[in-house]
């Protein structure tokens, strides 16, 4: 099993059921063990179109036997369970999963990027998973600090889960 870091967001219809129903579909999947889910943040889109409703992020840790690519495969079958589409880079979507950790593997594919090449600068990202993982490091470096200096961290408000 790989241990793996998901983000998971929706800015689109019904963000919150859409969030809890990947979150489901990915538990549900075989090869995918659900580890833990971070809060909820609500964030302000970061790129992309002006005037685009605010997300709902989280992250979670999985284990996983998929393949790397076999991995990304199933959060865009996913994705396009929840009718995504992929309009305009960095558009209003119903939901997307990107793969930012896959283990310790790096790559430079431009398929899949490990990590995710932007994880580092993305608060909607770093945020929540320090909520969940307050130790966690991506290469080399605690996601604390890089939240902490992410340009889009002061304006994320987080939704404790029950809440």
């Amino acid at each position: 099993m790989v241990s793996c870091i998901l983000a998971l967001g929706s800015n689109l219809g019904e963000r919150a059921g859409t969030l809890q129903a990947a979150v489901s579909s990915l538990a549900a999947t075989e090869g995918i063990e659900l580890v833990r889910v971070s809060d909820t943040a609500v964030t302000r889109p970061v790129g992309g179109p002006e005037g685009q409703p605010d997300f709902l992020n989280l992250v979670l840790r999985i284990e996983t036997t998929l393949a790397p690519r076999r991995l990304l495969a199933t959060c865009q079958q996913i994705e396009a369970a929840h009718h995504r589409t992929r309009e305009v880079r960095w558009g209003p979507r119903t939901l997307d999963i990107d793969v930012i950790t896959y283990g310790e593997e790096t790559s430079s594919d431009p398929v899949l990027t490990l990590p995710h090449p932007r994880a580092a600068e993305r608060g909607f990202v770093l945020l929540p998973w320090s909520w969940m993982e307050p130790d966690a490091q991506l290469s080399g470096i605690p996601v604390t600090t890089l939240a902490a200096a992410a340009a889009d961290t002061p304006d994320i408000v987080r939704v404790e889960a029950g809440a």
